[in-house]
Formats: structure tokens, sequence, C-alpha cells
């Protein structure tokens, strides 16, 4: 069961990373293109979402071809370790998200 969660924390903090990486670069982006970092970077948070949960769980069809291979023999386990991957990485692609979003309330 460690390997689970060491797996669950790297699905969690790659997708945290990807929003916040992106997001923040993307502002700094816009200062040089000089165009309001505020709404460029809540704008690529919300895009750069649904890419971190593709990235922190592999990038492919894989995982979805896991769980649904496993299920029809009816194993449970590793679709269920599947599922909660997916979970943690879209925890963590939301929760950069919200970092985000509260850093622009924040900051003026």
């Amino acid at each position: 069961m460690g390997d689970f969660y060491t797996k669950a924390a790297f699905s969690f903090f790659i997708a945290f990373g990807v929003v916040l990486g992106g997001t923040l670069l993307a502002g700094i982006g816009s200062v040089f293109l000089m165009t309001p970092p505020k709404e460029k970077m809540i704008q690529v948070a919300s895009n750069l979402k649904i890419w971190a949960l593709v990235a922190a769980v592999g990038g492919t069809i894989d995982p979805i071809r896991v769980i649904e291979s496993h299920l029809s023999a009816g194993y449970f386990s590793p679709a269920v370790q599947q599922i909660g991957y997916i979970l943690f990485a879209f925890l963590g692609a939301h929760m950069g998200t919200e970092l985000i979003q509260w850093m622009n309330r924040t900051g003026g």
C-alpha cells in the first residue's frame, strides 16, 4: 500500500506543479507582452487544469484501459488504485488553480 501513496502523492504534485508553473510563466510572459497578467493567469490556470491531470496520470489512455480491463475481469483493486491516482491528480490541479485565484485576489 505504500507504493500507492507514493504514486498518488506524485500525481498530486505533478498536477499541482503543471498548473502553478505554467500559470506563473504565462504571467511573466504577459508582462513581457504588455498584457494584464491577472486575467491571463486565471485563464491559463483554468485551461491547464485538464492538461495537468492528463500529464500526472501518464498522458495516455492507459489508466482508462487499466480500469476497464480489470473491472471486466472482476479485479477491483487495480481499478480503484487508478481511480485514486486520477482523483489525487485532480485534487492537485484544482488546488493549483485555487492558489492562483487566491494569489490574484489578495495581490491587488
